[in-house]
């Protein structure tokens, strides 16, 4: 299938690596120019300039979103050096646990960039000749209770992001702009975290692909897949959806 994004201008934060990373280079492969962002600036050159090996343009910044002056910088120069913004993806994470402070992380890394970042890209979004679209990447986290390891502030910052998105996808169509969101399921990648896991506790890693209908964890560009779609033209009249990219990981309805 052709999405129709050849020439599209395209924001991914967390760029760097795992999910982030597949979905830029998704993006890339499909004709799009980028602009890329994750705090550590070596993985990040690193990420750019495999990336302009497709051919596209590739601004990369280190930016860590939860500054608000850093991100807003961040997309007004995407917005400029791309020559206007088609795409917005909004990739990031504070991480999880059950301390307090986790929860103030959560709020500061996943929820405010998200709100920020739309409100800042969408006079550009707006006009975009493609349609505008953003999406967030959310998780299977904030669909069920049912981590082993009890309540963390991970699972009800992403709901709360689910439904701000929801939201924004009932208002931003009459501009233009569709909001759609993509939950992953269990993914693994070399470094990241069930990678990790794998080694270091063998039996909750098998415990958890066990419970995978699928029969295995999932790779970032399985993510990036649907992602793509969903920014796409080729998915005009999507908006306001929640794709859950997890194997049958989450037992619902």
């Amino acid at each position: 299938m052709d999405l129709g994004l050849d020439g599209a201008k395209v924001v991914v934060t967390g760029a760097s690596r795992g999910i982030g990373r597949a979905i830029a280079q998704t993006f890339a492969e499909e004709g799009a120019d980028l602009a890329i962002c994750a705090r550590s600036p070596e993985p990040l050159r690193q990420a750019a300039d495999e990336l302009r090996g497709t051919g596209r343009t590739v601004l990369a910044e280190a930016v860590d979103v939860a500054d608000p002056d850093a991100l807003h910088r961040f997309v007004e120069r995407a917005a400029v050096e791309l020559a206007g913004i088609d795409v917005l993806v909004s990739n990031v994470s504070g991480g999880g646990s059950a301390t307090e402070d986790q929860w103030e992380r959560n709020f500061a890394t996943d929820l405010m960039p998200f709100v920020r970042m739309t409100e800042i890209a969408e006079p550009y979004l707006s006009v975009s000749e493609l349609g505008g679209s953003v999406v967030l990447i959310s998780t299977t986290s904030a669909l069920h209770t049912g981590a082993p390891s009890g309540p963390k502030a991970y699972g009800p910052i992403k709901a709360a992001l689910n439904h701000y998105a929801a939201s924004l996808a009932r208002t931003l169509p009459q501009k233009g702009i569709r909001v759609n969101t993509v939950s992953p399921g269990p993914i693994e990648f070399e470094g990241g975290g069930w990678d990790r896991r794998r080694e270091s506790d063998p039996e909750f890693y098998e415990s958890i692909r066990a419970r995978i209908p699928c029969g295995r964890l999932g790779r970032p560009e399985e993510v990036a897949n649907a992602v793509a779609f969903l920014a796409s033209p080729a998915a005009s009249f999507i908006t306001g959806t929640n794709v859950v990219v997890d194997g049958g990981f989450v037992d619902r309805i």
